[in-house]
């Protein structure tokens, strides 16, 4: 796993403010939401992973450069 710079963290913050809604496109984790489901964002931890609060109460953070998220309207 790589780790994002500083700046790389700090645009994921403006990108991601907490509220953002998103849709899961592909987590790779066996307890990973099923693709499509859709979450709020909670925040963005300094290694750039997603602090996730998804609809179907899994709390599993999306995580940088691993797993694909898109934003949605809600």
């Amino acid at each position: 796993m790589r780790f994002p710079n500083k700046e790389t963290v700090e645009f994921l913050r403006k990108e991601y403010p907490a509220g953002t809604r998103v849709e899961l496109v592909i987590m790779d984790d066996v307890q990973a939401p099923p693709a499509g489901t859709r979450g709020t964002v909670l925040g963005v931890d300094d290694i750039g992973s997603l602090l996730m609060h998804w609809d179907n109460g899994s709390g599993l953070n999306v995580v940088y450069g691993e797993d694909i998220v898109r934003k949605v309207r809600n």
